[in-house]
């Protein structure tokens, strides 16, 4: 199935008559990446889906307001690295529990998963990956998994370049200490 360009999704979003067209191609195109991206920071596959309903929620209610300065998917990023991050800030302040512990919590979320379906070697890297603080992690996944640009990183999460370059290169270097330390 051919891929819809964004201002054609747009473009359609604007005209009421095409409207849920338009969202069902915006779902078509990105669910998929987003629900990898929010699961890679929240861990569970239920606690994924339902940030990704509210990624998308918010993406329909503010779609109109959307100012094509930044680029489509880069917006919808940010919506759901946002809604993730807060996610795991509501977890942390009901459970009156540490960024430690909930890192802690999602790799034991992680071993015991039915979902995950990597092999051992994933499993690890996905466990020193959860040893990162919250911005390496999420900067680490944006270019290592989603594949994305510094500048589009940038856009996503408004810091520099240079500082994620930065952020990655400290990352990838915590997680080979890791790797090479494990068994």
């Amino acid at each position: 199935m051919k891929q819809v360009e964004d201002a054609e999704i747009l473009s359609k979003f604007n005209d009421e008559k095409t409207r849920n067209t338009a969202f069902n191609l915006l779902l078509q195109k990105y669910q998929q990446k987003i629900y990898w991206h929010i699961r890679r920071l929240v861990i569970d596959h239920d606690d994924a889906d339902d940030i990704v309903q509210e990624t998308f929620v918010k993406v329909w209610k503010n779609l109109h307001n959307f100012r094509s300065d930044s680029q489509l998917y880069t917006w919808i990023y940010r919506i759901a690295t946002n809604e993730s991050i807060t996610f795991l800030n509501k977890k942390k302040n009901r459970n009156n529990i540490s960024l430690d512990e909930i890192n802690s919590e999602l790799a034991e979320t992680l071993s015991s998963s039915s979902y995950f379906d990597g092999d051992k070697i994933q499993r690890k890297l996905q466990q020193a990956i959860l040893t990162l603080p919250e911005k390496q992690r999420i900067i680490f996944n944006m270019k290592y998994f989603d594949d994305m640009k510094y500048e589009e990183i940038s856009e996503v999460l408004g810091t520099t370049v240079g500082a994620l370059k930065a952020s990655f290169h400290i990352a990838v270097k915590k997680i080979e200490t890791i790797l090479l330390n494990q068994d």
